[in-house]
């Protein structure tokens, strides 16, 4: 069974949330701060989580940077949830490692659409990324597409798992250019509801990972007012 994680400190939202969530099939776990929700994560290991930003004791953005850095958690999939609706707080989100970022107030259908699509994104879902060739190479970037792990020479990346994502659907299209609305579209779905910035706030995260100089990528060059080429 899938189990979601709901991170919430306002008891009522976070009951109504656990309620719908069961009504549809799903575990749910609960927590009302970030610290015990940060535990659950480390020790329950659930399938999604769902976030608030505003959290007593550790709050949400923490919670989301320190799954992101744990190797064995940071493949975890994680909807923020926050009263803050600005572009640049949800840049934030994403830069903080979060798949998708839903604005309060909110819908439960709309809720319950986002928790399906992320889902359906997850390295557990069947992806046609992992079946085509058992490895990836360019340069010293070897790409191991069974075990879902990346390598910049002997050192293996800690990716998360849309970063990893990224990563093979540029160096499988090397040399080409790929538009942003097409990396969205073959990376995070058709049925995503994010924009475009989604995209420029992974390639930033994914340079400072596999980039000598991230200021002066080499490796994946912005192509101004077209998207992205992956070069060797």
């Amino acid at each position: 069974m899938t189990t979601i994680l709901i991170v919430e400190d306002e008891e009522t939202l976070r009951e109504t949330l656990a309620y719908n969530l069961q009504e549809e099939g799903y575990e749910v776990l609960s927590a009302e701060d970030g610290e015990r929700g940060l535990e659950l994560i480390r020790t329950r290991r659930p399938d999604l989580v769902v976030l608030d930003i505003m959290l007593p004791r550790l709050d949400g953005l923490a919670v989301c940077r320190l799954v992101r850095r744990d190797a064995e958690v940071a493949h975890t999939p994680i909807i923020i949830l926050t009263a803050r609706g600005t572009q640049g707080d949800k840049m934030v989100g994403l830069d903080s490692g979060a798949d998708d970022y839903i604005t309060k107030p909110f819908g439960l259908g709309e809720f319950l659409a986002r928790v399906r699509a992320v889902l359906r994104r997850a390295p557990s879902a069947a992806s046609p990324v992992t079946t085509v060739s058992p490895s990836l190479e360019a340069g010293n970037l070897r790409i191991d597409l069974a075990g879902r792990r990346a390598y910049r020479g002997a050192e293996e990346l800690q990716l998360s798992h849309k970063e990893f994502d990224l990563l093979v659907e540029l160096m499988r299209n090397q040399g080409a250019v790929l538009s942003r609305d097409l990396i969205l579209a073959r990376v995070w779905g058709y049925d995503y509801y994010g924009d475009s910035r989604t995209v420029d706030v992974h390639i930033r995260w994914l340079r400072t990972k596999i980039e000598e100089d991230p200021s002066n990528p080499q490796r994946i060059v912005t192509v101004r007012g077209v998207g992205y080429r992956f070069e060797a």
